[in-house]
Formats: structure tokens, sequence, C-alpha cells
């Protein structure tokens, strides 16, 4: 990746600082956002933004619909071009740290035919921007509440799932999504009990370990350098995944997952876990750098 904006001493720099140095398509844009996280291009910027970005994409003109958030979506890129009046620059937008935590687990379960979730997540107070030193009310303490995170986990799903229709995200709604969203005392990383009901009849327990096992994404497909050798890891251990002993698997990039079984109101259960500051943003929008890069959209 090249240009100005590539260099770490410009992640997270205030938009004047970036664009001081010369880059001109999207100013705009990016001034009205104030602080990004890009990775620049010679003469326009391309810019990778965490998805809590999305409402302020929607207020500076850039359709929500015309989001990046995985790798089949990297084709409606050509149409963002058109639409942002650029000739190498687009915006791409990852999706919430959260889901991380279960959806990579669901993904490759939709071909059993999975209609209903319900997904509790229980989410690190870095995700927050805090430490328990910025923030020592939540030393021993529960949250039960997080501010738009439980319709972003239940809407933004649909989003990833979707297709592209006449140069936008349409969602899909095959799969049902409720859930609630916990704020625990945990440095880092999101964990998520999850509940799952297919429609007709349901794999059988081994089946999905099976799949997830062999599970391979696009990055793994591309041997991307950010890309974890084994995406979806499965403990068979009653007590695993746990937070210390598996966040940092594959360099903070892999997903856990364990103790999967039957249950008696959905079809199936079980628990997910992420590093949401590495799988789930900083790490995860190189990731995307990487992928952009590989097809040819990053020179």
């Amino acid at each position: 990746c090249s240009g100005v904006a590539g260099h770490d001493d410009h992640l997270g720099a205030p938009a004047e600082e970036i664009l001081g140095h010369g880059v001109r398509p999207l100013d705009n844009l990016l001034r009205r956002l104030g602080t990004v996280r890009t990775v620049g291009a010679v003469g326009e910027v391309i810019v990778i933004f965490p998805g809590h970005f999305a409402e302020q994409l929607l207020q500076n003109g850039e359709s929500a619909h015309s989001r990046i958030v995985n790798a089949d979506h990297i084709k409606i890129i050509e149409s963002q071009r058109k639409r942002l009046g650029t000739k190498r620059g687009f915006v791409a937008v990852k999706s919430n740290c959260s889901l991380q935590s279960y959806v990579p687990a669901i993904h490759p379960l939709k071909k059993f035919g999975v209609n209903k979730v319900l997904a509790c997540t229980y989410q690190a107070i870095s995700g927050a921007g805090k430490t328990f030193e910025t923030w020592p009310e939540m030393v021993d303490n529960l949250i039960p509440y997080i501010g738009g995170e439980e319709e972003k986990s239940e809407k933004e799903p649909l989003k990833i799932w979707g297709t592209i229709e006449n140069g936008e995200i349409v969602n899909n709604y095959d799969i049902n999504i409720t859930s609630q969203c916990l704020r625990v005392p945990v440095s880092d990383g999101h964990t998520a009990a999850v509940f799952m009901s297919f429609e007709g009849e349901a794999p059988s327990v081994d089946e999905v370990i099976k799949t997830w096992e062999s599970y391979k994404g696009r990055a793994q497909e591309l041997e991307l350098p950010s890309a974890p050798k084994h995406f979806l890891h499965y403990f068979t251990e009653p007590d695993q995944p746990q937070i210390k002993s598996s966040r940092t698997l594959e360099g903070g990039m892999a997903v856990s997952v364990g103790r999967l079984r039957e249950d008696t109101q959905y079809d199936m259960k079980f628990v997910c876990m992420s590093h949401n500051t590495l799988r789930g943003a900083a790490g995860g929008a190189v990731l995307l750098a990487e992928l952009l890069c590989a097809e040819g959209y990053i020179d």
C-alpha cells in the first residue's frame, strides 16, 4: 500500500493532517468525518473505516448500501467510484467488532439452512475505548446495555450476507437474528453465547464441527499475510474457549468456538470468541487492505 496515509504515524490522525499532504478527491467527506484510519493511494484516498462510521458515511452522501463488508462485495467498488467521481479512490467499511464473535461461525453453516439465531454478546471494555484504569467502575461490574449495539448485531449480518444488485448491497433476510449485548469486566475479547435453528432437518453436531474445521475464506485461499491459517478453531474441552488463553490465537486473528451441543428450544447452541481490537478492529482493517491489494484495488 502506498501513499501519504499509508504510514503508521498517520493512523487515527485528524483528517486535516492527512489531507495536508496533498490528498484531494475525498476531502469533504474526510473533513466531515474528522478522524479516520486510511490507506492511501497516489492522488486519491482509499479509506478503510470501522463499521461504526456507517451512519456518518450515510450522512455525508455515501449510501450505506455501497459499503464493502465482505470479500464478495468488493465488486461494488466500481459503482462506488462512479458515485464518488474517483478513478482509484474508494471507501471500504469493515464490519462491527462484536459480529466477529459469532457471524464467522454461522456463515459456513448457511448451507444447512440456518434460519433463526439468538446471540448474547459479552463485550470487553476496550470496545468502548476504555481500560480498567480509565473506567474503574467496570471492575467487578457488568452493564447490561451497550447503546446501539443490539440493533447493529441484528441488522448488520443481513448486509454481510447480502448480494449486490444495481450497484447496491441488498440485505439477505434468510436468517432472523435477535440479540442482547452486555459490557463485561474483560480487557480485550468479545464472547457470544449463540443459539440457532435450521429450516428443515438440522445437521449433526459432528457435521457442524467438521464444517467449521474445514472452512476457508477468501483470505485463507489467497494466503494473505495477516490471515490466520485456520479461521475457525473448535475446542472440544467443556470449559473452552476462554478469553485469556484464546484471544491471541494466531496473532489474535482467529475465531475460537466451543461447547456445541443440541438445545431444547433451538436446534443447537455454542460459544464463540474473538479478539475485538485485533480481529475485530485494527487487524481486520489491515486484512481488508491486504485483500484489496491482492484483488488489484490498491497498488
